[in-house]
C-alpha cells in the first residue's frame, strides 16, 4: 500500500471512527434487511417480506430476552447493539418462513446464539460466533427434527451480492480486516472451484470457469460470511499472521465442506473451526484490570496504572480494548481501544494513557472513565496490533509520534531498555507545546535521540533531545531532521492528517507501518 494510499485510508477510518465498529455493523445489517424487503416486494427474492420480518422479529426477541435475563442474571450492562447483530446475522442465514415449526427452530438458534456469548466465553471473550453456534445448532438439531428447518444461507443470492460487497466493504474497513476477508474470499472461492472442476470431471462433462465462477462467488455465502461473521472481533486472535491463518482455514473449510454422515463442516461450521483456532492463539489476550492509581503527565494526557489479575501477553506497541461500561453511551459505545505504555517486562502492572478533552468536549466514554474509582475492576476484550518493531534489531528505525500517539513507543522504548536491545532508533515527538511532550523521564531514559517539534523552545532538555528550531513537520522538515530516512523503517503513530502531510518523505523510507487514530 503506497503512502499516499494509506493516508487516504486513515482518512476515511477518521470518519468511520466516530462510530463503535458494532453499531457500523448494526447499520450495515438494519440496510441490507432494508434491501432485501425491497428487492422481494418486487419478486426478486423467492422469501416474502411478510417471510423475512416475521423471522426477523422471532429472532430479535428470541436474542433479546435471553440477552436480558442472562445479564441481569450476571449483572451486566444489557448490550443492545449485540443482541440486534446477532439477530441480523441470522436472519440472512437461517430460511425465512412463516411456517410455525421453522419460526420454532429460529427461535431457537436465536437463544442458543444469545446464551452462548455467556456459556462459552472467557474471560469476557467470545470463543465461538454466537450467529455460527446457533445456526450449527440447530442445523444438528434437524437432523432428528426436519421440521424445524436448518441454515439455508439465502443471502448467497446474485441480486444481493452487491449490497453485501458494499456494506460488507465499509465493516471491513471499520474494523481494519479487509486483507483477512480477501485472503478467506480468495481461498474459498478458489477451493470450492477446484471442488466444482473435479466433480464435473468425475463426470466426464467439461466445465468453463467462465461459466462457474460468477456462480461460486455470488451465489454462495462467501461474502456474506466474510464480511459480517469472520471479521468478528472478539472471535480473531491479535496478530495479523494469526487472523490470516485463521482466514485460511476457514476458507478451505467453507470452499471444500468435510461431510461427516449426515452433517457437513462447511459454512458456519467452517467459521467455528477457524473460532477455536483464534481462541487457541489468544487465550492469553483477554483478561481483567483493576485500577490502581491515576498520574498526570501533562496539561491534557492522563496516565492509568492497572494490576493484572491473570495472565496476560502483549508485544510492545500492542494495543488492548478496554470496556468500561456506563449508561447513555455515545455512538462509539463502551469500548475503547488503548496502545500500552507499559512493557511486557511491568507485568502485572500495565499502564494506558489519554488525552482529556476540553470541558464539555469528552466523550460519554472518557467521562465514565475519569469517574471510575481505584480498585475497579475493568474488562480487556482483546490484544491486538502489528505496530511492532522489526524483529532485527538490525534494522534502523524511525519513530514518529504526535501527541497521545507517543504512548506506543513509549512501550517500545521501555522494552529497548529494560532488554539491553542494542538498536539504531530515532524518534520525532511532535506536541502543541512544550508542556505537552508526555512521558519526558521514560523516553530520556532510554538514551535514544530525541527531535522535538513544539511551537515554543523546551526549556531543559534532557540529553540526546534537540528542539527543531521553527520547523514546522511536514515532508520538508522531516527530510531535514532525518536525512537517512531511506535507511530505516518508519513507524508513525498519529492523527491522519500527519500521515498525509508526511507521505513525500514517507516514500523514501525502507516500510512503513503507521498507527491511525481519530480519538475518543
Amino acid at each position: 500500500m503506497t503512502v499516499g494510499v494509506r493516508a487516504a485510508a486513515a482518512r476515511v477510518f477518521a470518519v468511520l471512527g466516530r462510530f463503535s465498529m458494532y453499531r457500523v455493523m448494526l447499520l450495515a445489517l438494519a440496510a441490507l434487511t432494508a434491501v432485501s424487503l425491497v428487492l422481494s416486494l418486487f419478486g426478486a427474492l423467492a422469501q416474502t417480506p411478510l417471510e423475512i420480518l416475521a423471522t426477523g422479529v422471532v429472532l430479535v426477541v428470541a436474542c433479546v430476552v435471553v440477552d436480558l435475563a442472562a445479564q441481569r442474571l450476571l449483572r451486566l450492562p444489557w448490550r443492545w447493539e449485540s443482541s440486534l447483530i446477532t439477530a441480523g446475522i441470522l436472519l440472512f442465514v437461517l430460511r425465512p418462513s412463516l411456517d410455525p415449526l421453522l419460526l420454532l427452530g429460529a427461535a431457537l438458534a436465536g437463544a442458543i446464539a444469545a446464551l452462548s456469548k455467556y456459556v462459552l466465553a472467557w474471560r469476557g471473550r467470545h470463543v465461538l460466533n454466537p450467529a455460527a453456534t446457533g445456526a450449527s445448532a440447530l442445523t444438528l438439531l434437524s437432523i432428528w427434527v426436519p421440521a424445524l428447518g436448518a441454515s439455508a444461507w439465502w443471502v448467497g443470492s446474485p441480486v444481493l451480492a452487491a449490497p453485501v460487497v458494499i456494506l460488507g466493504l465499509i465493516v471491513l474497513w471499520r474494523a481494519e480486516k479487509l486483507r483477512v476477508a480477501a485472503l478467506f474470499l480468495v481461498v474459498a472461492v478458489g477451493v470450492a472451484l477446484v471442488r466444482v472442476f473435479s466433480q464435473y470431471a468425475a463426470l466426464g462433462v467439461p466445465v468453463v470457469l467462465g461459466d462457474i465462477l460468477p456462480q461460486v462467488l455470488f451465489s454462495s455465502p462467501f461474502l456474506f460470511l466474510g464480511a459480517f461473521m469472520l471479521s468478528e472481533p472478539l472471535t480473531l486472535p491479535p496478530r495479523r499472521w494469526q487472523q490470516l491463518l485463521v482466514a485460511l482455514v476457514v476458507g478451505v473449510l467453507a470452499g471444500w465442506p468435510i461431510v461427516i454422515g449426515a452433517f457437513s463442516l462447511g459454512q458456519e461450521r467452517a467459521l467455528l473451526i477457524g473460532n477455536l483456532l483464534g481462541f487457541l492463539l489468544a487465550v492469553r489476550a483477554a483478561n481483567r484490570l483493576r485500577l490502581q492509581r491515576r498520574g498526570h503527565l501533562s496539561p491534557t494526557v492522563r496516565e492509568l496504572t492497572f494490576s493484572v489479575s491473570g495472565p496476560l501477553s502483549f508485544a510492545p506497541g500492542q494495543y488492548l480494548e478496554l470496556d468500561v461500561p456506563h449508561r447513555r453511551a455515545d455512538t462509539r459505545g463502551t469500548r475503547r481501544e488503548f496502545s500500552i505504555a507499559s512493557a511486557p517486562e511491568d507485568l502485572p502492572e500495565l499502564k494506558i494513557a489519554y488525552r482529556e478533552p476540553a470541558t464539555g468536549a469528552a466523550s460519554s466514554f472518557k467521562r465514565a472513565l475519569a469517574e471510575i474509582p481505584t480498585g475497579t475492576d475493568l474488562a480487556v476484550t482483546g490484544v491486538w496490533g502489528d505496530f511492532v518493531l522489526p524483529r532485527s534489531t538490525a534494522a534502523p528505525v524511525l519513530l514518529v509520534a504526535a501527541g497521545i500517539g507517543i504512548t506506543p513507543f513509549v512501550s517500545q522504548l521501555r522494552h529497548h531498555r529494560l532488554t539491553g536491545e542494542d538498536r539504531d532508533i530515532v524518534l520525532v515527538y511532535v506536541a502543541s507545546d512544550a508542556a505537552e511532550l508526555a512521558f519526558r523521564d521514560e523516553i530520556a531514559a532510554s538514551g535514544v535521540p530525541v527531535i522535538v517539534f513544539t511551537r515554543g523552545a523546551p526549556a531543559d532538555l534532557p540529553p540526546h533531545w534537540r528542539w527543531a528550531r521553527g520547523v514546522r513537520l511536514d515532508a520538508d522538515g522531516l527530510l531535514g531532521v532525518v536525512p537517512d530516512i531511506s535507511a530505516r523503517h518508519a513507524f508513525v503513530s498519529g492523527p491522519a492528517g500527519l500521515i498525509a502531510e508526511l507521505a513525500p518523505a514517507l516514500r523514501r523510507a525502507r516500510s512503513l507501518t503507521t498507527d491511525a487514530f481519530s480519538g475518543y
